[in-house]
């Protein structure tokens, strides 16, 4: 506690004394947030702990500083953010801080659900909860994870795979028709429709494309790589000579 009231003690400092610090709003911290967030993403992708220290405190800045402008505002301060968090989740666990029963990891997360739709006492539909913001494969991930626990699902999880077949071959159809924008919903179908069966199957789509986009990231490296050793470039190869490297960076273990 002794390092945080320093760290409190900085923050007043900067926003007294520091040109730059002095000038931030809520609304300019908004997209430096955002950076800082990916950066502790990509921290946790590497297995990088030391980085991922520092990118937790750099995010932990950004909490201090709201507050601070909150403070200033005369709207909130850090006590209240904390207060609020503990008063949240002891609310949210009745399981550990009442007497609820939840033996089970998706027990939690329906009790979780339900106890946030009683905190909106009314006033807001289930989905508003889903920030309008996310990117969207991971709101469809929350839009279809919420509706899960008011008990809007599947019966049986093997049921998803005939909408997924049903949302493909609408897809083909407009594909064949060449209708852009037709295509575009019947696609966004078909994404929705994938995402929700990873959800029924216990994936995160977005680790699961996260874990694609890294493969194929090192086999493209690889090949353009070895194309460099070789003395060419890529625009000079021909498609079968990419394929033939491309092959050799998939066999590697």
């Amino acid at each position: 506690m002794e390092l945080f009231g320093e760290l409190l003690d900085i923050m007043d400092r900067l926003r007294e004394e520091c040109p730059w610090d002095g000038e931030q709003t809520l609304e300019s911290l908004r997209t430096l947030t955002i950076e800082e967030t990916y950066e502790l993403s990509e921290a946790i992708l590497k297995g990088n702990l030391d980085e991922l220290s520092r990118e937790l405190g750099d995010l932990l800045l950004h909490v201090v500083f709201y507050a601070k402008i909150g403070q200033e505002k005369e709207a909130f301060h850090i006590g209240d953010v904390i207060a609020q968090l503990s008063e949240k989740l002891k609310f949210r666990h009745p399981h550990i801080f009442g007497d609820t029963e939840a033996d089970t990891s998706d027990a939690v997360i329906k009790n979780w659900e339900q106890l946030k739709a009683k905190e909106k006492k009314g006033n807001k539909t289930v989905l508003s909860g889903v920030p309008a913001g996310l990117p969207a494969l991971i709101k469809a991930f929350r839009i279809q994870d919420k509706a899960r626990a008011m008990g809007f699902d599947w019966e049986e999880r093997s049921q998803v795979w005939d909408k997924v077949k049903e949302e493909a071959e609408e897809f083909r159809v407009e594909w064949e028709k060449e209708d852009a924008d037709k295509m575009e919903a019947e696609f966004g179908d078909l994404l929705f429709a994938l995402v929700n069966a990873a959800r029924l199957y216990g994936i995160n789509p977005e680790d699961a494309l996260e874990r694609t986009n890294r493969t194929f990231m090192e086999r493209f490296n690889y090949l353009e790589e070895r194309t460099i050793k070789q003395g060419r470039s890529l625009e000079d190869m021909t498609l079968e000579q990419m394929e033939e490297i491309w092959s050799q960076a998939k066999n590697r273990k």
